[in-house]
């Protein structure tokens, strides 16, 4: 009897073929992996890359790190996982009307924040200003799937994954396409969050913002997915028309003045970024007494991995334990520290 299930990956990439856009890209004709594996016989290349993003430890971690507020109480906040969902459904609704491959449109969705900080652009910012080289949560992303995690994925996921972040432009049409989605996501989720925790109300929004997009969330989105649709059609870019794109950036920069530069709304900015600066330093003084054969840089880096890696939870348990007083606290251990430096090649 055939075996069905050893054909199923060679029956999607014909779909493929036959169905997508010539300016998709076609998993089959994937520019592959750093190293090579034996195909799988169900899944294609990419959606090998978006379940193992999806499986890894830094995607489960998305659930505990800030969007834009900090440890909001309130369930109904965005997380940088939920914001991670939103920005890959918007990305597959556009990928799927424009006959794009979803697949590889998806994997790098999931994948494009996992290297973002614990307190969001906050926590961002301040690694960029400790780490000689600078800090972007874009590059760390491509390290976390690439060195950190090993996930050995496409050259094509990775590409995607580094250039989602502007002025970057990815090769893919799908990388370009998850590029504009994560603006449309965090603009749109973001009043919604804004106006939930009274910083700001339907009200307040710009009238020519309003009579443009309108004040429903769904509404805006649906106005502005089917504007790249159409705007994008059979062509080598994805971008909004001119007319939408000034009255985005219009909402865009009123949101910057009024919610995400907004002292209310970054009210503990300085707190939090001041835990992550102490244990950053405390954790190079830490590495450079164990590995005292090893490079400064080897050493920030070690630190800056571990750091930036963690939820905004456990670095204030972590904030907690080294910094301060009580009378005992049971001490998480900091294995994954020290396999970080083996990883980064320091030295006893």
């Amino acid at each position: 009897m055939e075996c069905v299930s050893s054909h199923v990956r060679l029956k999607i990439e014909e779909r493929e073929n036959k169905y997508l856009s010539p300016k998709a890209t076609k998993s089959s004709e994937t520019k592959g992996r750093k190293k090579f594996e034996e195909p799988c016989s169900m899944r294609t290349e990419f959606q090998r890359d978006r379940d193992r993003i999806l499986h890894s430890k830094a995607f489960r971690r998305l659930k505990h790190k800030t969007q834009v507020f900090f440890s909001p109480y309130d369930d109904h906040f965005r997380t940088r996982m939920t914001h991670t969902l939103e920005v890959s459904q918007i990305a597959r609704t556009i990928s799927r009307a424009l006959c794009l491959n979803e697949d590889l449109t998806e994997a790098i969705a999931l994948g494009h924040d996992l290297g973002h900080t614990p307190f969001g652009h906050s926590g961002e910012r301040v690694l960029n200003e400790l780490m000689p080289n600078g800090y972007r949560h874009n590059e760390q992303s491509v390290r976390v799937v690439d060195f950190i995690e090993n996930l050995n994925l496409t050259e094509e996921t990775i590409d995607g994954i580094l250039n989602h972040s502007f002025p970057c432009m990815p090769n893919t049409l799908e990388g370009q396409v998850v590029r504009l989605s994560d603006k449309i996501a965090y603009i749109n989720h973001d009043i919604q969050d804004a106006v939930r925790a009274r910083i700001i109300s339907n009200d307040d929004i710009p009238d020519e913002s309003v009579k443009y997009f309108s004040t429903t969330n769904r509404i805006r989105l649906t106005k502005i997915v089917a504007d790249i649709v159409d705007t994008s059609w059979d062509k080598d870019e994805i971008t909004m028309s001119d007319e939408c794109t000034e009255q985005f950036y219009k909402l865009r920069n009123w949101m910057f003045q009024n919610v995400y530069n907004n002292s209310i709304a970054k009210a503990a900015e300085d707190k939090a970024q001041n835990v992550i600066r102490r244990l950053f330093e405390y954790y190079c003084d830490e590495l450079s007494k164990k590995y005292t054969n090893s490079s400064n840089e080897n050493i920030l880096q070690t630190a800056c991995d571990y750091v930036s890696g963690m939820t905004d939870r456990y670095v204030l348990i972590k904030f907690e334990e080294n910094f301060l007083p009580s009378p005992f606290i049971q001490k998480n251990n900091d294995e994954f520290l020290f396999k970080l430096a083996e990883m980064n090649g320091l030295k006893n």
